[in-house]
């Protein structure tokens, strides 16, 4: 009642719809004249995705999503919620209440959500997340009793604190990772997981003293205070400079606004029937048809792509609950058929009932794109001509970019191992943070491998900048690995062995020690990290399925390409890779080898 008074009610002059729930894709669908790209542009990719999985029959938490255009007309306001607005919110809380049985800032029986954000366009790490909504101190005693795990009550609570203060009140995050590590220190543990309850109620208290002096106010405790305030933070980092920065790089417009969801929490770390992962529907590095990604027992979803704890790979989901990942198989296979296309799922395990998340068309490799346009075709899920259109001119030339030279590398000890994220060879000095590496390669022309513990969102313009990446944390679905996928950029990440001393301003891996500005190569295929500088080749192209996939281009292009080559070796490797001809020869080339040069001097002589 305190935020819904009589006075600020929606009249029937309030045309606007700015809320929407998961069950309600019709109304989206029919208010934008049912043009389904329209409606990834009202409620998000993210809110999209879930509408329509709920529509699917794929089990989703129930919530909703607070439109684009709210957020567009909340900055173009003055940073003001437009007229009618929250109080759609408010209903939208009420229907979620009913949908669960639970009740938002009951202690007794306790709904808790999720505020993530959702551009019509994927930008990954770009935004913000908050967690745990609508827990205080009376609540969490509340989910204590119900759950009869008070250590994961406040674990909970100190991830909201932590989270909203990091997030929405802009909080150096170090402060409160700082806290975390002096607890695990105390208690001589190494894993979050193993600390205790009482850890957990010391470190919230600390927390919100840490958000009192660092933000000069005090943690919410108002459940729809804090549910409001993540709405508008999430709205506002639309146009933070990371976000703008990851926009240019990707050209996507500015105009486009974010998304809000408010979704149920469900809980991955309720015990060892519980778990938390993100997973694709096929193989993000080579397209196999098989699901690929990491998970965690016991776990809430940032830890894994935080890379604090080692995840488990997909496939011993299989050894520890058959069941579940046989469901998971199958329900996998309902939006990339529905979306005729690869998936990345974000799910979550609570007391042994399987939830999605979220779906998205997944990121992948050059490789794995060609593998899973040919195969989808020959599974009669998308045409030729969708499958050549699909695959862009970046990614066949990817298969010409560099790799590491093979004697080189049999010759040389890796000095490091990690995850094959993203594939090719880079090799370049060393820079630790995102300022040098762009600096040194755009003001000094130097090619730069950026190092750093796990890469965040403003680290962009560094890994942008970059030929290389490396990190000593994280996993398959880090933010690392999927914009390094996305770019091109070879990476290896989870580099576990690594330590990096960034005040030192050098990297140690036993005994070896390697300081900023040395050189490294690192082959995003394999995983490996290599001291020094390797020479690189570029590979065949002769890869099966690309020549397929150009043959099935040539059945319907109407350009033809011929070739421009001066020696007789140029025109054979340009009618082996597909040119149908010669289409410029220069003379002057031919008199320049090594044997002919000197007949020609001597003649002009």
């Amino acid at each position: 009642e305190k935020f819904m008074s009589e006075d600020n009610k929606p009249t029937s002059a309030d045309t606007n719809k700015y809320v929407y729930l998961f069950t309600e894709v019709e109304e989206a669908e029919a208010y934008m004249g049912g043009d389904w790209e329209g409606v990834r542009g009202l409620l998000g990719g993210k809110g999209a995705n879930l509408a329509e999985m709920t529509r699917l029959g794929v089990p989703v938490p129930p919530g909703f999503t607070v439109s684009t255009e709210a957020c567009n007309a909340y900055l173009e306001a003055g940073e003001q919620f437009p007229t009618g607005m929250w109080e759609e919110v408010l209903a939208a809380v009420k229907a979620i209440e009913e949908a669960t049985g639970k009740e938002f800032g009951n202690p007794e029986n306790p709904l808790l959500v999720s505020a993530r954000s959702g551009a019509k366009f994927s930008m990954p790490g770009m935004m913000d997340t908050v967690l745990n909504i609508g827990l205080n101190a009376e609540v969490v005693e509340g989910v204590a009793k119900m759950s009869n795990d008070p250590r994961f009550a406040y674990d909970l609570y100190r991830r909201l604190v932590q989270m909203f203060g990091s997030v929405v009140l802009g909080v150096d995050d170090h402060a409160l990772e700082s806290a975390i590590t002096y607890q695990r220190d105390k208690y001589g543990v190494t894993n979050d997981a193993d600390l205790p309850a009482e850890a957990w109620q010391a470190l919230t208290k600390q927390f919100k003293e840490i958000v009192r002096k660092e933000a000069g106010i005090e943690f919410p405790e108002e459940p729809y205070e804090q549910l409001k305030m993540a709405t508008e933070a999430v709205f506002s980092s639309w146009n933070g400079k990371r976000a703008i920065d990851y926009r240019n790089a990707a050209g996507i417009a500015h105009d486009l606004g974010t998304a809000v969801n408010i979704q149920t929490m469900v809980f991955g770390n309720m015990g060892d029937n519980s778990a938390t992962g993100v997973a694709m529907s096929r193989n993000a590095s080579t397209g196999e048809p098989e699901l690929e990604g990491d998970f965690l027992i016991n776990a809430q979803g940032e830890d894994v792509v935080a890379g604090i704890r080692i995840t488990e790979p997909m496939s011993s989901l299989k050894d520890v609950m058959p069941e579940l990942y046989g469901e998971f198989e199958d329900i996998a296979g309902k939006p990339e058929g529905h979306y005729r296309n690869m998936q990345d799922l974000e799910f979550t395990i609570e007391n042994g009932k399987l939830w999605l998340l979220q779906t998205r068309d997944g990121k992948r490799t050059a490789q794995a794109e060609v593998r899973i346009a040919v195969d989808m075709v020959e599974e009669g899920l998308i045409s030729k001509e969708e499958a050549v259109m699909r695959v862009q001119s970046s990614q066949v030339d990817f298969f010409l970019h560099p790799q590491l030279d093979e004697e080189a590398r049999k010759a040389t000890q890796p000095f490091a191992e990690g995850l094959n994220v993203s594939p090719g060879a880079a090799v370049g000095i060393v820079a630790f943070d995102a300022d040098t590496a762009e600096r040194w390669a755009k003001e000094e022309g130097k090619d730069v491998i950026m190092v750093r513990p796990e890469t965040k969102p403003d680290d962009v313009h560094g890994m942008l900048a970059a030929e290389g990446i490396v990190t000593s944390r994280g996993g398959r679905t880090s933010h690392a690995a999927l914009v390094a996928r996305q770019f091109g950029t070879p990476a290896v990440v989870g580099v576990h062995e690594l330590e990096i001393d960034l005040l030192s301003r050098k990297m140690t891996v036993g005994d070896l020690v390697i300081k900023e500005g040395e050189w490294i190569s690192l082959d995003g295929t394999l995983g490996l990290v290599y001291e020094g500088e390797l020479p690189t080749f570029v590979p065949e192209f002769n890869n099966p399925l690309l020549l397929k996939l150009l043959s099935w281009a040539d059945e319907f292009r109407t350009l033809g390409v011929w070739a421009n080559a001066d020696y007789p070796r140029d025109a054979e490797r340009a009618r082996e890779y597909g040119a149908e001809g010669i289409g410029l020869c220069r003379t002057e080339h031919m008199f320049f080898e090594t044997e002919r040069l000197p007949i020609v001097q001597q003649m002009i002589m």
